[in-house]
């Protein structure tokens, strides 16, 4: 089992613009939070720099991993720590010779033992299991059991990355799992009484360590 406390990695809303910047320095500021990923839908290239370059401005300054999803070439143009494939995207070798090999890179590996293998031994960086909750961030079709974390967090010194609807009442068994990050949205964004809210709660029961 990894020894590294489970940590946050937070997925942006389809829409960042308008204060969303305010929204994540605050969510940042009540942090620890590992990474956070940029993931914007029919974007042109332009504009979606424009939005992401204050962004990374904000992780940078926080120390925080900017992840650019599915864009190799915005990633690269940023300048971004890290990017994060689908199995629909550019392929893993591609997306290493273009960005070298200190980018990190992410593959979504669904619920398949086979893929995260193959990632894996592919030089990805991370794999990422899920949705493990209903979600309403994007439509999902793949739905893996706990066990999976469970086995790779014994087989792998690779780090797994849970994802899909995980709110702070339902994380819990992945942190026992053995999942080393849990990538949230909906749960941090939507929270009533707003980012930084949401962020101490995950924080404290990352804090709190395994229950098992």
């Amino acid at each position: 089992m990894n020894d590294i406390p489970c940590q946050l990695y937070l997925i942006s809303p389809l829409d960042v613009g308008g204060n969303f910047p305010q929204r994540l320095r605050q969510a940042l500021e009540a942090g620890p939070v590992a990474a956070f990923q940029f993931r914007v839908k029919d974007v042109d290239p332009e504009e979606a720099a424009r939005l992401a370059e204050p962004l990374k401005a904000i992780c940078d300054e926080f120390d925080v991993a900017f992840i650019v999803n599915d864009d190799v070439a915005l990633a690269e143009r940023l300048g971004a720590d890290g990017i994060h494939l689908g199995q629909g995207d550019e392929s893993l070798k591609n997306a290493r010779a273009a960005l070298g090999k200190d980018v990190q890179i992410g593959i979504t590996c669904h619920d398949s033992r086979h893929l995260a293998m193959e990632a894996g031994e592919g030089g990805a960086n991370y794999v990422a299991f899920g949705a493990f909750f209903p979600t309403e961030t994007k439509e999902t079709q793949y739905k893996p059991e706990l066990e999976i974390v469970q086995w790779w967090a014994e087989m792998m010194e690779i780090p797994c990355v849970a994802i899909g609807g995980i709110t702070p009442d339902n994380c819990r068994p992945l942190i026992d799992a053995g999942a080393d990050f849990l990538a949230v949205s909906g749960a941090v964004w939507n929270d009533p009484a707003g980012p930084a809210a949401a962020v101490r709660k995950f924080a404290d029961i990352m804090d709190s360590g395994s229950a098992g």
